[in-house]
């Protein structure tokens, strides 16, 4: 363990969140000898902890606290308190995530390029290309050991997969497989091989599937150069008179006011927890928010358009049985406007237990047909739709005049669907639906979305400090020493499941601070 440091100690880079951004970020950083302390506001859990029930594993993991939802979206109806599924914990929500590893795609690094002009939206090309990015999907993809790259050999199809490939071959869809996943298909790197187990959204228990939780933060502890402080909820980060920031507030285990001073200072918390913070540290120097001089700190929310298909059979599936997202069709994943919007999205398979099953079919709809397909649990299968949802200025995280235990005002999502959103998902529908009607369903369901996990945007990055948050390194434009180290720095949302591109920006951004700071830039 690494020996703490000092709350006056204005030498180390605080870290807030230990996720994929934040937990590789400090292990990165503490491989290079920076010091530096990582504040997360979760507790610990290892995989002998983790319970493969699904409410009880939502108590001990989610994010609990209050939040408050506006917007046309469904989410807002039926899960008013709860806009999204992630996780509170060191590790973040690497424990409770599927384990799909995607680049972004070449042209969605250029949206505002590839898709024009889009009415209602508010797209921007990236600072950086594919280019750029792609030595350090390289690095992210044998850190994950993510299978089908390198010489990593796929996973096994479950029987959900199976159903999911013979209908979409029928469909003359190519592009299909079991998945570029983060889930070891034979030992890797100090962990075991998947054993199918299944249930894995609750935290793999095999240590299968990579986690910050037991590899980055256990790698960088063993350096001497981390301190990792949990259930250390973050108020505000403070600034000088220059405008630099010095350190961070927070409440610690016993609700104790504590200021931990900071050369920098990385936001990690996620695409609500991230503005939050930035706007909750507002001063007089900064009245509409820490780095906000542009007013962007908190717009564009994304969440990828999503939405699911289940499908009864005549005979039994079991889909529960093995990894939750057993595989993948992409040839969705282009840009095609004939198909009637821009952009495109993938389709995956997806197994829900009973319980998350009966909450999230048809929330609020207990009728006749909603109990005779839960009857039928046995034989069907599913797969989940996520795609690139356009950015919207108004689809924004505020402050609410709700306050949480601390007594600082929590989270306001609010989102509405844009029109491209609504004819991208009717088309994915309509194309699940005929992958599983090629294989003799009895019944397919299209399901409304859930409350999101993949969470963008919020505080992105731009070539013009006008039009977002930070530059290409994830820096503020507004102050030196603070930066953006998590999913909110995303300009647009792409098709591809974000984890692998958080983690890849992780790397590059550490490479970039500890250059920065050798030089004595910040």
């Amino acid at each position: 363990m690494s020996a703490p440091f000092d709350l006056n100690d204005d030498n180390v880079v605080v870290i807030i969140g230990t996720g994929a951004g934040g937990g590789v970020l400090a292990n990165e950083l503490a491989q290079k000898g920076v010091s530096v302390v990582a504040l997360e506001a979760g507790g610990r859990y290892l995989p002998e902890d983790y319970v493969n029930d699904e409410w009880e594993s939502f108590g001990q993991l989610a994010w609990l606290d209050p939040r408050t939802t506006s917007g046309d979206w469904r989410v807002a109806k039926d899960f008013s308190g709860l806009p999204a599924w992630i996780v509170k914990a060191v590790g973040g929500t690497t424990t409770h995530w599927a384990g799909a590893s995607l680049r972004i795609q070449d042209h969605e690094f250029r949206a505002k390029t590839t898709y024009g002009d889009v009415a209602g939206a508010s797209l921007l090309d990236w600072p950086i290309t594919l280019a750029d990015l792609e030595p350090y999907y390289e690095k992210a993809e044998t850190k994950l050991g993510v299978t089908r790259t390198g010489d990593r050999a796929g996973l096994p199809g479950n029987n959900n997969y199976k159903v999911f490939e013979a209908g979409a071959k029928a469909l003359g869809y190519s592009e299909v497989h079991t998945g570029r996943m983060a889930i070891n298909s034979a030992d890797y790197d100090g962990r075991l091989a998947c054993q199918q187990t299944g249930f894995c959204f609750q935290g793999c228990k095999w240590g299968a599937k990579w986690s910050a939780a037991y590899t980055d933060i256990p790698a960088g502890e063993a350096t001497g150069n981390l301190e990792v402080r949990e259930r250390a909820h973050v108020a505000r980060i403070l600034h000088d008179d220059s405008g630099k920031v010095t350190g961070v507030e927070y409440f610690d285990k016993d609700g104790n006011l504590q200021m931990q001073k900071a050369r920098v200072v990385c936001v990690a918390g996620n695409s609500f927890e991230s503005p939050r913070l930035l706007l909750n540290s507002a001063s007089s120097m900064f009245p509409d928010g820490l780095g906000n001089s542009s007013g962007m700190v908190g717009k564009n929310y994304m969440r990828h358009m999503t939405g699911s298909v289940y499908a009864v059979f005549d005979k039994p599936v079991k889909m529960w049985r093995g990894t939750t997202m057993a595989g993948i069709i992409q040839d969705e994943a282009r840009h095609d406007p004939s198909r009637g919007f821009v952009g495109g999205y993938e389709l995956e398979t997806l197994a829900l237990g009973l319980p998350f099953m009966a909450a999230f079919l048809n929330p609020g709809g207990w009728g006749r047909s909603f109990t005779t397909a839960l009857d039928s649990y046995e034989n069907m299968a599913g797969m989940w739709i996520v795609g690139e949802d356009m950015p919207q200025e108004s689809n924004r995280v505020t402050l609410s005049e709700t306050k949480d235990q601390f007594g600082l005002p929590v989270a306001n999502v609010h989102f509405s669907d844009h029109p491209n959103d609504i004819a991208m998902r009717d088309h994915a529908y309509k194309q699940g639906a005929a992958v599983y009607d090629a294989v003799g369903a009895t019944r397919t369901f299209p399901t409304p979305p859930y409350p999101s996990t993949h969470n963008l945007g919020t505080n992105r990055m731009s070539e013009n400090a006008q039009e977002g948050v930070v530059n290409k390194w994830g820096q503020s434009h507004d102050i030196a020493n603070l930066f953006v180290s998590d999913g909110s720095q995303f300009t647009t949302g792409a098709a591809e499941n974000p984890t692998l591109t958080i983690v890849a920006l992780a790397i590059r951004q550490a490479d970039h601070i500890a250059s920065e700071l050798s030089a004595g830039n910040i």
